[in-house]
């Protein structure tokens, strides 16, 4: 009964969590946010009908996250989770500005574990050429430590390898070397993966961070940092689920279902059978 008195008292803690994405990248945040949160239900949007938003223009990645959002909130959300980088850094302000509930992104949180794992004060970025552009992880970090210099690298071969399923071998190595050299000329000791595509890899990386860049370097996974922040704020706002049952996950694309699930299983770790495609 205690538990049910809580969801009366706010039931916006019995809704799920909204997560969306321009496709499959999405899903590091949602297996970290079921590592962390695994009490919570969770609405998953992917865009595969028009991934990647990574070379669109601001006013379309603007369009096509308002789109979005619009279709969780229709579904009953009770806080939205943009689990694209891009997006976080074009559309984030929008969206807080329209919503009537919480929006947290992707950058802010990679940006705060950046600055708490440098020690030299040079931190790179690896994410999409849209991400570089925008400047939001350079202007996050400033945010948080005037001392840290960023430097940043588009690494655009690193999703659709992922995409692929080639997560080792020396394809995947040597692209992931070629993006990190530039980062070593600048004597950064932290790399970011600043799109979630990339902590698939995460694995990979961290090897060839510490073998191109220095015994001492780490790697910031972006997606894990989104999830930290996403619980504490859940207890801080007394808006995490009620229930003590394993929550559960129900994925919407916008194009290829199967093909999607197909890929998603490698993302979660465990097989996919449900999708639904929406129209947007």
């Amino acid at each position: 009964m205690g538990l049910l008195r809580d969801e009366a008292s706010d039931p916006r803690r019995a809704l799920p969590i909204g997560v969306f994405d321009s496709g499959l990248g999405g899903l590091t945040v949602v297996r970290q946010i079921r590592r962390m949160c695994p009490q919570e239900d969770i609405l998953y949007l992917g865009d595969t009908a028009r991934v990647p938003y990574g070379t669109r223009s601001a006013q379309t990645v603007l369009r096509y996250s308002r789109a979005c959002a619009r279709a969780l909130v229709s579904r009953g959300i009770k806080l939205l989770v943009v689990a694209c980088n891009t997006v976080s850094a074009v559309a984030l302000d929008m969206l807080r500005v329209e919503l009537d509930l919480p929006v947290l992104g992707v950058i802010e949180p990679g940006a705060g574990a950046a600055v708490a794992a440098t020690r030299r004060h040079r931190v790179g970025v690896l994410a999409t050429a849209g991400t570089i552009a925008s400047g939001a992880y350079p202007r996050a970090i400033a945010s948080r430590s005037s001392r840290t210099e960023v430097f940043g690298r588009s690494a655009p071969l690193l999703v659709p390898l992922v995409e692929e399923g080639w997560l080792d071998g020396e394809v995947p190595r040597l692209a992931v070397a070629r993006y990190l050299e530039t980062l070593a000329a600048c004597d950064v000791d932290v790399v970011v993966l600043g799109c979630t595509h990339y902590p698939v890899l995460r694995d990979l990386i961290a090897v060839e961070s510490r073998r191109v860049l220095g015994d001492d370097a780490s790697v910031v996974d972006s997606a894990e940092a989104t999830a930290e922040e996403l619980r504490d704020f859940l207890a801080t706002r007394s808006l995490g689920a009620a229930s003590v049952r394993e929550g559960r996950l129900r994925m919407l694309v916008t194009d290829r279902p199967q093909s999607f699930a197909d890929v998603a299983s490698r993302f979660l770790g465990h097989p996919v059978t449900e999708v639904e495609q929406i129209d947007l």
